[in-house]
């Protein structure tokens, strides 16, 4: 039996976990406050802690440091919040938690979490110092999407593996670069970003690794290129997919080698650079296409992080354009419900991007006054999703595909005694719809089951037996 120390100032929180956490099977104890928590702790020696941020006294973040240093084999301690942001990611991951729960989440997926912990060996590595995060509040958002986005920004800026993020044109990708940088160990060096797509294909080469002297016509003077001046610190290349195939070659062969050639001149210069990419484009379709190299992709995308559009973070859409008019106009009376109402029922198919844009028009229309939904511009009209997505518009193309597959399965199986066409097309199928469906429900089980049309135990089930974790 093991031993669950739940920390949190809500009874109906605590009451829910002890509840599901007791019917597993194990010994679950409460505390309200941090420094309940620390005492219960080196009392009771929990094997894992789930506490919450904000607690009366001594917060989560503090209380868990506090915990992890009792011991040198401290017990994986995860962190619950209702008011997530990139900073809480970062410091809780940073202090050593095991893993970041936004709230609400589903009784399950703690279940899920606390036998992940169990699971995973005891961690040794001591609580660190917590990066700067002097441009995290330029990243906002109570969604679980985003709360998914700031968790993988803190993950991964620990490490000083290649980034490439994904994602609809202003959806903030190069905020999400630069987040990275800044949490990680590089911060103090540069970060330099570059829009290839802004870039003629000539000029892109000279840009990345520089030029001598006399290299091409109007080279009047040597120039050191992106990569070198990102010595020690981070590049960010934005419009990866534009990069044209020749400079592809060169581009991999600097980032294996960190190792810059400059045009003109045979003999490279070394420079330690972190990679970080963008694009709007998907890059597995170029790759397919003979138009982006397969070996660069993989080098480039050791992790890939999804950035959501605006449209599936309905939760956000306020607290951006709050965040927006205060930026633009300070001395606003702020929006009324209706405007709010009207910015959240907007595809924003520009993104984040257009909805800044739209904000700082209306505060301009509405002069001091309550802002009103006739002081918001006209909606776009254009698809953001026509270039990133593909849309199945007739049903029976969906059925004539799978009549194709099962042809194909009938000829690989002809004559096996133990043919399931049925079992092989629901693991194909199923898996996909899962995921699709906990997206949409932001995660939480219960609703991803009503979108299914299923009982959230068949979920469970289903979930258990494609190894599936949100």
């Amino acid at each position: 039996m093991s031993r669950i120390l739940v920390v949190d100032d809500e009874p109906s929180i605590c009451w829910g976990l002890k509840e599901i956490l007791t019917d597993e099977g194990h010994d679950v104890f409460i505390a309200a406050t941090g420094e309940a928590a620390i005492a219960g702790a080196e009392q009771k020696s929990p094997d894992v802690v789930l506490m919450d941020v904000c607690l009366p006294g001594i917060d989560g973040v503090n209380a868990l440091g506090k915990i992890r240093a009792m011991s040198s084999t401290p017990p994986p301690v995860v962190i619950m919040t209702a008011f997530g942001s990139l900073d809480v990611a970062v410091r809780s991951l940073a202090a050593g938690a095991f893993d970041y729960l936004p709230k609400p989440f589903d009784l399950d997926q703690a279940v899920n979490v606390v036998q992940r912990a169990l699971r995973r060996s005891e961690s040794t590595r001591s609580p660190t110092e917590a990066p700067s995060t002097s441009d995290s509040s330029l990243l906002l958002g109570h969604s679980a999407r985003m709360q998914q986005v700031f968790k993988e920004i803190a993950l991964v800026s620990q490490t000083d593996a290649a980034v490439l993020i994904t994602g609809e044109s202003g959806t903030g990708k190069e905020l999400v670069a630069e987040a990275v940088h800044s949490n990680s160990q590089r911060r103090g060096e540069p970060f330099i970003p570059i829009n290839l797509g802004a870039l003629s294909p000539q000029l892109i080469e000279s840009e990345l690794f520089g030029h001598v002297k006399g290299a091409f016509t109007g080279a009047e003077s040597p120039r050191l290129g992106l990569l070198q001046l990102a010595d020690k610190g981070t590049v960010f290349l934005d419009e990866i997919g534009d990069v044209p195939l020749p400079i592809q070659v060169k581009l991999l062969r600097a980032i294996e080698r960190k190792e810059v050639t400059p045009v003109g001149d045979p003999r490279p210069r070394s420079s330690d650079f972190r990679i970080v990419a963008a694009t709007n484009r998907s890059l597995p379709e170029l790759v397919a296409k003979g138009e982006f190299r397969a070996d660069l992709f993989f080098r480039l995308s050791a992790f890939q992080l999804q950035l959501p559009p605006l449209r599936e973070r309905g939760d956000d859409i306020a607290l951006l354009a709050e965040h927006f008019l205060r930026q633009s106009a300070p001395q606003s009376a702020g929006f009324s419900k209706e405007c709010l109402l009207a910015l959240s029922r907007r595809e924003w198919p520009g993104n984040v991007r257009e909805l800044r844009n739209a904000v700082e028009h209306a505060a301009i229309l509405a002069r001091q006054e309550i802002i009103q939904p006739e002081h918001l511009p006209q909606p776009q009209l254009f698809s953001a999703t026509s270039s990133s997505a593909h849309k199945i518009d007739n049903p029976e193309g969906l059925a004539s595909f799978i009549a194709e597959w099962t042809k194909q399965r009938a000829t690989e199986l002809a004559g096996s005694p133990s043919a399931t066409w049925h079992d092989d097309l629901l693991s194909l199928v199923e898996p996909p719809l899962i995921r699709a469906a906990l997206t949409a429900a932001g995660g939480h089980r219960a609703k991803a089951a009503d979108l299914l049309g299923w009982h959230r135990g068949t979920l469970r089930e289903k979930l258990r037996k494609y190894g599936i974790e949100e």
